[in-house]
């Protein structure tokens, strides 16, 4: 039976990962990919798998997002003419 937070929790899944391939600034994407992360942690807590969500919250949304921002900022920005 699908319960109407996993349904939402889908749906914000989704969008995200939508807004992270269609968003033009990179931080923005890096900051909705680390949105992304948090619900799916939740998605696995909602699924009963708190090992998993713990790993997703702390890998996926914590040190993925700080690695993605240190590649960032070694990075230059180029504004177009």
């Amino acid at each position: 039976m699908i319960y109407p937070l996993d349904l939402l929790l889908l749906l914000f899944l989704v969008v995200c990962a939508l807004m992270a391939v269609k968003l033009r600034d990179l931080l923005d994407s890096i900051i909705v990919l680390a949105g992304y992360s948090l619900i799916m942690a939740l998605t696995w807590v909602e699924m009963n798998a708190p090992d998993v969500a713990l790993t997703e919250a702390a890998v996926g949304a914590g040190v993925t997002t700080f690695l993605f921002i240190a590649a960032l900022s070694k990075t230059v920005r180029r504004e177009k003419r």
